[in-house]
């Protein structure tokens, strides 16, 4: 299977997970608005997210594959099993232990992690406390799920763990379907959402561990020890768990910062969940099938084919982030006022929130470049030099949302989030270059310029559009009108980024074709 197709399986599975990610969001709005309530959800609900990146989906993606890909080669698929079952064992006992230390210190989590800023609220903070202690075994769920689902990406099963992540949105959409239909108090729904979370991380790992099983593969519980493959696997996974949650690091620090200003946490979900859709199609496309695929071209001594894969999904992401990003940029109002503005979200809301969607806009490409540029490091069993990455990164998210928030409010926390992203890109891609570990190709560069010019000019039609049809997207027009301007002059905007980009030659059929029927190159010993 090509990389590209691979990567549509993925992104494919991912896309319907995030189209029911809209329609959560779309009901959160109409339900919670950017209320006290919406912010109590959103805060507690974002600490097991940590962790989930911390611990479950950042380690075992960048730990766990290449010595899981490493037992398959050496040792078969006993020797994979093997492994899989020490893992398991040592990581269910860790989770076990940590939930239960973290539902005993909630109180002060909350206090001066989560979100200090309700400290001062008495019933704010209570509910903060209880709505957390509540959803924080949904870490432990989707931890054991993340590792299977990287046994599942190993094996190139790639479905089951794309579309586990679905369930999460279905069930808190059947959560919020009921609330707005019995009439529910703002309090009642939020406490619907974080039972239904709970929920949703037993139904995502009952989904992994059949996928599992369907390829062939089972797992037993086995007393934790820890043997030298899980040590090699823990001092991997250390680093990249830091590495793999940066972005959920920098939007904690964003949350602790915005909690001080009514509303701003739910303004920073509600934008955040709009760029996560070209983030989670291509960019976690990219990095599950990626890491893999390098991974196994390293191992079978293929450096030209690892560089080669390297820079072809560098090309794909590109070619798709850059017009995605103009587009959140210059569409940024129209696209909240449609999705969200009702009930109880409101122009002032869509000002606020659109605002902060066009800075998440600028960081986009280089957030999917990041998950692109990642398993360079991974696949090679180096953690620590994206560590020290990220570290740097924080530091800069940091001091600027904090520089930056008692000014201009939550669209300065968007603006450290995007500028982090960026530096986290540049101090990647220079590292594998000057390692060797990236070739440097100018018709890549070029095509790359070019690509910003396609944008640009589709952007130029978008601004035009945009002025001429604005009655039918203002706040008074009829919903079905907004939704179809919106949909005609995002057909019309892809149909002309397209036509010139193949026009001035940033794509032409020949990349299409190589990233289509990309097939192994020889050899190469280094």
């Amino acid at each position: 299977m090509s990389l590209v197709r691979k990567f549509a399986t993925v992104g494919g599975a991912t896309l319907g997970s995030r189209i029911f990610g809209f329609a959560r969001e779309t009901l959160m709005a109409a339900a919670l608005g950017t209320g006290p309530m919406a912010d109590v959800f959103y805060a507690a609900f974002r600490f097991p997210n940590l962790f989930r990146r911390l611990f479950a989906e950042g380690a075992f993606n960048a730990a766990f594959v290449p010595l899981f890909a490493k037992e398959i080669e050496a040792n078969g698929t006993d020797g994979a099993k093997r492994f899989s079952e020490e893992v398991f064992g040592v990581l269910f006992s860790v989770l076990l232990l940590i939930t239960i230390v973290m539902e005993l210190c909630m109180p002060l989590l909350v206090r001066f992690v989560i979100a200090p800023g309700f400290a001062d609220d008495a019933e704010k903070f209570s509910i903060t406390v209880r709505m957390a202690a509540v959803m924080f075994p949904y870490l432990m769920c989707m931890s054991l799920t993340a590792m299977m689902s990287g046994m599942l990406n190993s094996l190139h099963h790639f479905f089951a763990a794309a579309i586990a992540p679905v369930f999460l949105n279905v069930v808190m959409i059947g959560a919020l379907f009921y609330a707005l239909y019995t009439g529910a108090e703002p309090l009642q729904t939020a406490w619907y959402l974080s039972w239904g979370v709970l929920v949703a991380g037993i139904l995502q790992l009952v989904v992994v561990y059949l996928g599992v099983l369907h390829a062939g593969m089972s797992i037993g519980l086995r007393f934790p020890r820890i043997t030298p493959n899980v040590k090699r696997l823990l001092i991997l996974a250390v680093p990249a768990a830091v590495t793999g949650g940066i972005t959920q690091i920098n939007q904690m620090i964003g949350q602790a910062i915005a909690s001080s200003k009514e509303g701003a946490i739910a303004a920073l979900q509600y934008a955040d969940r709009i760029y996560q859709l070209p983030l989670g199609v291509v960019g976690v496309a990219v990095g599950v099938v990626l890491l893999p695929e390098l991974a196994r071209a390293l191992k079978g001594g293929n450096l030209r084919e690892a560089a080669n894969l390297q820079n072809r999904s560098m090309e794909f992401v590109l070619f798709l982030t850059i017009p995605a990003a103009f587009a959140l940029w210059i569409l940024s109002d129209e696209i909240i006022r449609v999705l969200y503005e009702r009930g109880a979200f409101h122009q002032e809301n869509t000002a606020i929130v659109g605002s902060i969607l066009a800075v998440y806009g600028i960081g986009l490409p280089a957030f999917v470049l990041i998950k692109a540029l990642q398993p360079g490091f991974y696949a090679r069993e180096d953690t620590r030099t994206p560590m020290r990455f990220s570290a740097v990164a924080v530091g800069v998210n940091c001091a600027t949302a904090l520089t930056l928030f008692p000014f201009i409010g939550a669209p300065g926390i968007a603006v450290a989030e995007a500028t982090a992203g960026w530096i986290s890109t540049v101090l990647l891609f220079t590292t594998l270059l000057r390692r060797g570990h990236l070739t440097w190709e100018w018709a890549l560069a070029r095509r790359a310029a070019l690509l910003v010019v396609s944008a640009a000019v589709m952007g130029g039609v978008i601004m035009y559009l945009q002025h001429r049809w604005e009655p039918w997207l203002a706040s008074s027009a009829h919903l079905a009108t907004k939704v179809g301007t919106l949909g005609l002059l995002i057909v019309i905007a892809m149909a002309v980024y397209f036509a010139t980009a193949f026009l001035i030659g940033g794509a032409n059929l020949g990349m299409i074709r190589r990233n289509l029927n990309r097939k192994p190159t020889a050899k190469v010993d280094g």
